[in-house]
């Protein structure tokens, strides 16, 4: 079985962006609410965030449970990883993500202002100014032979649709509009002419978007 490019439980709202505008330190989804946005998924039993209370259960739970499964490396945004933009002004600061960082495994930050490589926890951040495919190529070899998750934002993984180097996507579609912001479509449908698509609502209130390569 070949290695897989997967988007994991990415969140976009019914206009389809994945963040606002105005992203900064204090705001990492920019006028966007990460409560509406994400609210689906922190409730769950298996959130994308690990916290001690049990959550809920069901097709939500039954969906973030499936993250991590046999993912060996993540593809990001520098977006994702921090609001600085231009060459970086400060080494010191490493990421949103704290201490111990939730991904578990090397992550490839794509950006044109690539820095040294560091080790959190068990998550080393790797720096890299390259196009989708030879990104893609480097984090296959580091996820030896599991799949590669593809974590946003919105902005790369069109970029990677753009290639064609996405192999199955899951969205999730929250109720709420945002207007403006990093856009991954206007319509799903966008897609089907290289995926074969299933949508399943949710009693949380999103709508689970499926897509498999055709």
């Amino acid at each position: 079985m070949s290695q897989l490019l997967r988007v994991q439980n990415f969140t976009v709202s019914s206009d389809g962006f994945g963040a606002g505008e105005g992203q900064s330190l204090e705001t990492p989804f920019g006028h966007a609410d990460p409560g509406d946005l994400l609210a689906w998924a922190l409730a769950t039993d298996h959130p994308p965030i690990s916290r001690a209370e049990p959550g809920s259960r069901g097709l939500d739970d039954y969906i973030t449970r499936d993250d991590s499964r046999n993912i060996g490396a993540e593809i990001m945004g520098r977006n994702k990883f921090g609001p600085q933009r231009g060459p970086w002004q400060d080494h010191e600061w490493q990421g949103w993500w704290g201490a111990e960082p939730p991904f578990h495994t090397p992550v490839f930050v794509m950006t044109h202002h690539p820095r040294p490589s560091f080790t959190l926890s068990d998550t080393t951040f790797h720096f890299v100014d390259d196009d989708p495919a030879a990104v893609l190529a480097q984090a296959e070899q580091a996820a030896q032979g599991r799949d590669v998750r593809l974590g946003g934002g919105a902005t790369i993984i069109r970029a990677f649709l753009e290639a064609d180097l996405i192999d199955t996507l899951h969205v999730a579609v929250a109720p709420t509009k945002l207007g403006s912001g990093a856009r991954l479509w206007e319509s799903p449908d966008e897609l089907t002419d290289r995926f074969h698509q299933d949508v399943v609502p949710s009693s949380s209130g999103v709508t689970h978007h499926l897509f498999w390569r055709k």
